[in-house]
């Protein structure tokens, strides 16, 4: 099966003007390809390439065929949806954009050093990646839209693709873990206090003449800048929490900030260096750390609470109502839900490899002793908690009776891909398609791109 790339975005990120230049020695740019009124150039082909190679893909003789014709199946999705007159959000292009900027900004570390890789002026950049995430965003509506437009699947048409689905391409699903909760928060306002005496002190020293560098790469809990004296680098502001950026822009040169709180804890900033929005710093991060006495308190009321549960004095689910901490699972009876997809069953993979660990030889029904996890959007913030093993389902082939809204998924993916490629195969029948003869021995996966 052809490879499948995701395109314009390797155009977006790299120069291809010496790997071009190498490749075809001597030849000037020309066009290779015109679909429509829509014509390929050998430059666009091969920014392609040199991006697949930049990020380390494989590249062999047949790659360029494999890009060449995703680049022709593009310009027919895109023909058809300006004849259709779909249109792209302007701000959402716009962040696109911007988005694409400022990760090239921290990776070469500020305006001019971009304009020097790409050679040109940032607002020639801009336009262009302008014009190609237009492109892009038509594109893809434009395949949704023909994905969209299949009638919705009944149970008889699902029940015809398991049928007609070998059993060896079915779906695996993998052991699926249904499990409750009962978690306790330990004292997160006296470890948070804790931590800015100790960031207080240490901001003490630096005023009174201590090297932030060393200090940072003898307490910061952020191991990648500590190696580094806390040092970030010259990056966007954007691409930092609200909280840390607008701390670190109202930093003079040289200058230390106060206390910062954000999502990963608590920092000290001192300001490097600023250009425009982009900003060079050093940190130091702590979080919060509770002792013994926190763990041995929540290990205590687990366990009492727990022991009531066995006896049968209440129920588990009226214990998590009760006593959990945990806002969400409180509500459902301590029930967990998978959040990445709305599901009571969880994956191994999207477990907390902590709580994994805890359920792992629990039989259905059991409960766990109490442990220490981890929560929030960063997965920095400490709790404790005891888990019930509610159901456990393992590892099979999908079946019809109980698997049924991961085979609908299946089967519309499958009838989506079909009307995809019965739309290329019409597209490339009914235009006008020239492909220069240098690709005339291309194994192309869709017959017709070269009109004999």
């Amino acid at each position: 099966m052809k490879i499948r790339f995701v395109l314009l975005v390797a155009a977006l990120s790299f120069a291809c003007t010496s790997a071009y230049a190498q490749k075809y020695e001597g030849v000037v740019d020309k066009i290779i390809a015109v679909v429509g009124n829509e014509a390929i150039l050998l430059s666009e082909l091969e920014a392609e390439i040199y991006g697949l190679m930049a990020n380390g893909e494989p590249v062999d003789r047949h790659t360029r065929c494999d890009v060449l014709e995703t680049v022709l199946e593009n310009k027919l999705f895109l023909m058809q949806a300006r004849i259709d007159s779909l249109t792209y959000s302007a701000d959402m292009v716009e962040m696109s954009v911007n988005q694409r900027v400022d990760f090239m900004l921290a990776r070469l570390g500020g305006q001019k050093e971009l304009e020097e890789y790409f050679k040109r002026p940032l607002y020639k950049i801009k336009d262009e990646w302008r014009a190609l995430y237009k492109d892009l965003s038509l594109i893809e509506q434009m395949r949704s839209q023909i994905q969209g437009d299949i009638p919705q699947l009944t149970p008889r048409d699902v029940k015809d693709f398991v049928d007609s689905t070998p059993e060896e391409d079915l779906p695996i699903v993998p052991d699926q873990y249904q499990i409750s909760q009962i978690v306790v928060y330990p004292d997160k306002e006296n470890a948070a206090l804790a931590t800015k005496e100790r960031l207080l002190e240490l901001r003490e020293r630096v005023m009174d003449g201590e090297s932030f560098s060393t200090l940072a790469r003898l307490y910061s809990q952020d191991p990648e800048s500590a190696r580094k004296g806390g040092e970030l680098g010259m990056s966007p502001k954007t691409i930092f929490v609200p909280e840390f950026s607008d701390a670190a822009m109202s930093l003079r040169e040289g200058q230390v900030s106060q206390i910062v709180e954000t999502p990963y804890g608590f920092h000290l900033i001192q300001m490097i260096e600023k250009d425009g929005d982009m900003f060079n710093v050093r940190h130091i991060l702590l979080r919060p750390e509770y002792t013994s006495d926190d763990r041995n308190k929540a290990y205590a009321k687990l366990d009492s609470i727990k022991n009531e549960v066995l006896s049968g004095t209440l129920t588990f689910e009226m214990a998590a109502k009760a006593n959990s901490d945990d806002i969400k699972s409180r509500t459902n009876g301590g029930q967990m839900v998978d959040e990445t997809t709305g599901s009571v069953y969880f994956d191994k993979d999207h477990l907390n490899p902590v709580d994994y660990n805890a359920l792992k030889d629990l039989k259905v029904g059991g409960i766990s002793e109490p442990f220490q996890s981890v929560s929030g959007e960063e997965e920095a913030d400490v709790v404790y908690k005891i888990i019930r093993l509610d159901n456990f389902i393992p590892s099979h082939t999908a079946t019809f009776e109980q698997d049924y809204d991961l085979l609908l998924t299946r089967a519309t993916e499958k009838e989506a891909s079909k009307a995809v490629d019965n739309f290329i195969k019409d597209k490339i029948a009914s235009t006008y398609i020239v492909i220069d003869p240098m690709f005339r021995e291309c194994d192309f996966e869709y017959d017709g791109w070269f009109k004999d």
